[in-house]
């Protein structure tokens, strides 16, 4: 893994927004290899968390890849090893501070710019993905966001800060 591979995945990531995957699709199935899990398992491990989870416009979908993402890498898989799981809520917490920094929040209707009844209609149809779609949402721009906080996490971990 060199800087070169890390930002293949991230346009890899944009990518698979654009041919409308969801946005925490399109963050998991850019990494998910890494871990050994194959492309069809992580777009459906991440196919719910769409649209804020469930488009219920809760917490941002890329968001949510983000910490999927760190669960593949840090999670701890002994229920007793609590230190692993704290070390993994400590990674969790820094990147979403930065994803908030960076965006303004971490809950999709925020990011959207919803007010009250907008922020949950309880619809669960998707969004139809057209020329239109891609130019009022900032999702993209999102997906990008949350697949690069991730490639410079193992940036910095794997290469090292000075990388």
């Amino acid at each position: 893994m060199n800087n070169k591979e890390l930002e293949t995945r991230v346009d890899r990531a944009v990518d698979y927004f654009m041919q409308g995957y969801g946005c925490c699709q399109s963050v998991v199935a850019a990494f998910a290899d890494l871990y050994g899990m194959d492309h069809e398992l992580a777009l459906r491990v991440a196919a719910g968390f769409g649209g804020g989870v469930g488009r219920l416009r809760m917490m941002c979908g890329a968001v949510s890849g983000l910490v999927m993402l760190v669960g593949l890498d840090c999670g701890q898989t002994e229920g007793s090893d609590r230190e692993g799981k704290s070390a993994c809520y400590k990674v969790v917490q820094e990147l979403l501070a930065r994803s908030e920094a960076e965006n303004g929040s971490l809950i999709c209707a925020e990011i959207l710019g919803l007010k009250g009844h907008e922020k949950a209609t309880n619809s669960y149809v998707a969004s139809p993905r057209t020329a239109e779609y891609y130019k009022t949402r900032p999702c993209a721009a999102k997906v990008e966001s949350a697949a690069r906080i991730f490639a410079d996490y193992l940036r910095e971990k794997y290469l090292g800060a000075g990388v």
